[in-house]
């Protein structure tokens, strides 16, 4: 099973619109909800009745927030200052699409964030709903469990984004790993365009991680033997992806038995080749492959940025900054420039 072992993804829908009201009012009330629920960290540690496994938890992640800026030049700002319980097991439930032979997301549409390749819902039975109606019209579907999002600052007048229950016990490496993902949405930003966003935050994630932890052995040998049995996962999935395809560019009369006969031997493989993740190969289908290879198919190369950057975190955003304005095309044709296609010690943010 994937944890944040493919842990965060952004929603980044909260303070968004859509074109549907009841998504929209959906998505405003359920983020004002989160952002009432939040109290000041110094509040919780005040607070007799806080647990001291949680205070100890909220210590910890400010001084990785404080790590943030100043170590790794992300933003300097109220996030992840406050705390927050939604005594539930999600902060949103995100919905993936994609068609029966392909690997296109099926994309929706907010103010200012652009177009992403999944949506946000804050009720696990509304998410469900909605992805249901997208299987009755032929989609194939997802419905995620999603520990932490960005508002990509806005939330600021409100108080930042919080810190959550449904991610602040995570492991050492990967707590300060979700906090740095979550800020890196916040230092740079491309309106749609998900697979840059995701795979540039997930680079931080994963430089950052290794920076804070440098200096506690231990940790980070569990946080690196973590990222290795991700990468042997990822590794499959790809393979997987890549042989789903090549069936779906053949004859369209054998495509449904490809498809069966490629997913058949994945789930046969899994318990070898990628242990602990065998239940997201039995339930992967093209939504799942799609958003995976969006969040992990360009994090190499950012990486390859960040070392031709002299491992310079400011010259690093500066560099990834610059590379906005181009298109999409553009951008990927840029950072594949600077190396091969793929190398280990990549990570994904969007399975669970």
């Amino acid at each position: 099973m994937i944890r944040r072992a493919l842990l965060v993804a952004v929603a980044a829908l909260s303070l968004s619109g859509c074109s549907a009201v009841s998504h929209w009012s959906q998505a405003a009330g359920g983020h004002l909800a989160l952002m009432r629920a939040a109290r000041p960290v110094d509040d919780w540690l005040a607070d007799p009745a806080t647990a001291p496994d949680l205070a100890e938890r909220l210590r910890l992640s400010q001084q990785m927030r404080d790590f943030a800026t100043r170590r790794l030049a992300l933003p300097d700002n109220n996030s992840y200052r406050r705390y927050a319980d939604l005594h539930r097991p999600a902060a949103v439930w995100n919905v993936v699409a994609a068609p029966e032979f392909g690997f296109e997301l099926k994309t929706w549409c907010y103010p200012v964030m652009g177009c992403a390749g999944y949506q946000g819902w804050f009720s696990r039975d509304e998410a469900q709903a909605h992805a249901d109606a997208l299987q009755a019209e032929g989609w194939e579907v997802q419905v995620q469990a999603i520990p932490a999002y960005s508002s990509l600052g806005w939330s600021r007048v409100l108080g930042g984004d919080p810190l959550l229950n449904t991610f602040i016990r995570y492991p050492e490496g990967e707590l300060a790993a979700m906090l740095f993902h979550e800020l890196a949405h916040q230092r740079v930003y491309v309106a749609d365009d998900t697979g840059f966003n995701e795979a540039y935050a997930s680079a931080v994630e994963l430089l950052g991680a290794r920076e804070w932890l440098a200096a506690k052995p231990e940790a980070l040998a569990a946080f690196e033997d973590g990222r290795a049995r991700r990468e042997r996962f990822l590794a499959l999935a790809r393979q997987g992806r890549e042989r789903l395809a090549a069936v779906y560019a053949g004859p369209a009369a054998q495509r449904a038995e490809g498809k069966a006969a490629v997913t058949a031997e994945l789930r046969a493989r899994a318990p070898d080749e990628a242990p602990g993740y065998e239940a997201w190969f039995q339930r992967a289908n093209n939504a799942s492959f799609a958003i995976l290879s969006a969040y992990d198919e360009l994090v190499p190369a950012f990486i390859r940025l960040f070392e031709r950057e002299g491992r310079d975190w400011v010259k690093f955003h500066a560099a990834v900054e610059r590379l906005k304005p181009l298109s999409r095309e553009e951008r990927r044709a840029n950072l594949r420039g600077q190396g091969g296609p793929h190398e280990s010690g990549s990570s994904s943010r969007q399975t669970r």
